[in-house]
Formats: structure tokens, sequence, C-alpha cells
């Protein structure tokens, strides 16, 4: 057995036979050593999220938003992030057309179904807020009409926290738009090794093959919404928000929307580890990333700075009593 083999089947719930085993070994193929961010996006594109992958450059961002595309037979769009993006580069514009003297709508790159989002944070707050109602309800209106996106539909962006010249916050609205924020961390040695050796001869994520299709990502979707969350584990992740809320070190604490986020994602990732019911675990692993990039704390007004934010999430989620 590989090593590629043994990091899908060594992640909870990945049978050889299943679907979830398919998709992760596809993408683990290429993104070496990281099974923890590629689990992330899998339950984010489970449970009809979207993903904000950030880092310091060349340590894979892009690599996984490809490989993950890469491994779904659907449509796929790469938007370069600039400063001088407009609005209508995203979404699209109405043509005229001398001929028939009307005008026709000619569909951006967002009509797609993975979005990989370069960069986001290089663009102005008003091209930025052209992906919100895409993000949030799968639509998209442009001059009075209102277009529907194709299902599955998933916005995976990229930013490096650590870069400020050029760039732009991402404002609250646009941040809580993310499911789940992912950290991609520097690879360990032996891993390290393997991507110099593996990628000698080119670039690995052009040679994969798709190995699912957007019906079966469909199903996977509705799946995780039948995934049974008993009311005591509903209580303890209500527990950990309203603590979020009260807390001493947070001026802003976590919304609805991001309660129900932690829910679905919750669902995601009990299906993804093999399960039809949420257990505590579920809740536990997922409240940093879903929740810290939505709390606004006391000590780190300026945005980005997120690392004061996962530990006190991390902290208020050590001292909730976990449901026996």
């Amino acid at each position: 057995m590989n090593s590629t083999q043994t990091a899908a089947r060594s992640a909870p719930g990945f049978d050889a036979a299943s679907p979830l085993a398919r998709l992760f070994e596809n993408i683990a193929s290429v993104v070496l050593g990281k099974p923890e961010p590629i689990k992330l996006a899998v339950v984010a594109l489970l449970a009809e999220g979207h993903v904000l992958i950030e880092d310091v450059p060349g340590v894979g961002k892009t690599l996984l938003a490809r490989a993950l595309a890469s491994s779904i037979d659907c449509s796929f769009r790469r938007i370069q992030f600039t400063p001088d993006l407009l609005p209508s580069d995203i979404l699209g514009s109405s043509v005229y057309h001398a001929g028939s003297g009307e005008f026709e709508f000619k569909p951006g790159p967002i009509f797609a179904n993975v979005i990989l989002a370069d960069e986001i944070n290089r663009t102005t707050p008003r091209t930025q807020s052209a992906l919100l109602e895409a993000m949030s309800d799968s639509q998209v209106s442009v001059e009075g009409a209102t277009h529907a996106l194709t299902p599955p539909f998933i916005v995976l962006a990229t930013q490096n926290p650590y870069e400020f010249e050029g760039t732009y916050v991402l404002p609250e609205s646009q941040l809580d738009r993310f499911m789940i924020r992912v950290r991609m961390g520097y690879p360990d040695r032996s891993e390290e090794r393997r991507v110099l050796t593996t990628h000698r001869g080119g670039e690995p994520v052009v040679e994969l093959r798709p190995v699912l299709n957007g019906e079966d990502v469909r199903g996977l979707q509705q799946a995780v919404r039948r995934v049974r969350v008993e009311d005591a584990i509903a209580d303890y992740l209500l527990e950990i928000v309203h603590a979020s809320r009260q807390s001493d070190d947070l001026h802003v604490g976590v919304s609805t929307r991001g309660a129900l986020t932690l829910y679905r994602a919750a669902q995601s990732l009990a299906l993804v580890s093999g399960r039809d019911f949420v257990v505590p675990d579920d809740v536990k692993t997922l409240a940093v990333p879903v929740l810290a990039h939505r709390v606004v704390g006391k000590s780190f007004l300026q945005a980005g700075e997120f690392g004061a934010a996962e530990a006190i999430i991390r902290d208020i989620v050590d001292r909730i009593r976990v449901p026996s």
C-alpha cells in the first residue's frame, strides 16, 4: 500500500470502496501530507459551504483548490483577484447586439460549479461584495434580473494573511460567508521530500482525473442533511455559541448564521467519519475553523489577526461541559 492510500484509509470513515475514499485519495495524491486541510475542504463541499484557504505563499493553497476541482467532473473557473477587477468581471454583463436590437446577458466566471478565488484580498471591497449573494443564496442579480447558479457550487478562496501591501481587508460580511477557514502549514520533512520527487517531471495536479460527478456530490450533500443531531448535541453547540456572546474577550460573538453553519458542518464531518449521527467531538473539532473568523475580539481589532480569536474559541470550548 502506498502512502497516498495509507493517508486515505487512515482518515475516519474512508473505506476503500466509498466515493469519499476515492475523492480523498485523489486529492491526497497531489496535496501531500495535508490530511486535515483536505478533510476540512471536503467537509465544506458536502455541507454546501465555502472555504477560505490562507497561509504564506508556496504551501499549497491554490494546489488544494485545483486538486478538489479536478477530482469532480464539473465546471471550474479560476478568478485572479486584482485591484482593477470589477464586479462585472465576476458576475457578467449585458451585451447589446446590433442585429437584434436587444441586450443579451453574458455570464461571468461565477457561473461554474467550483470557483477558485485566488488572492481574494487583492481586490476592492466593492468587487469582493459581488460574491456575497452567490455565496449565500447560490444566485446572482445583474441589472434587475436574478440568475440561479447550478449546484453543486463552492467557492475556494485563497489569501496571504501576512502581506498588507496592495491588499484589502476582508469585511466581516465576506468572512461570514465562508463556512471554514483552513491553514495549510508547512509539510514535514518526509512529505516535502516527496514533493521534490513528484514535481520533478511537472505539475501532478494536471494529470488528475475526476472520481466523482456533480450528481455524486449532490447525493452526498443530501445525505449530510439526513445525519442525526440529538438535542443534547444541539444544546452543546448552542452553549459554545452563547458563551462567545458573553465572553469578556470578544466585542462580537457568534451569530445565528454561525451557529447554523457549525451545525451543518458537524453533520458533514459525521458523514465523512462514517457515521449517520453527530458526536460532541465533531463540534469540538470544527469549532475553531468554523467560528474563529466570525468573531471580533477586544485585543485584535485589526482584521486578519485570527490567532487570538482561535485561542479564545478554543478556551470557550474547553470550558463547556461535554454531554455524555
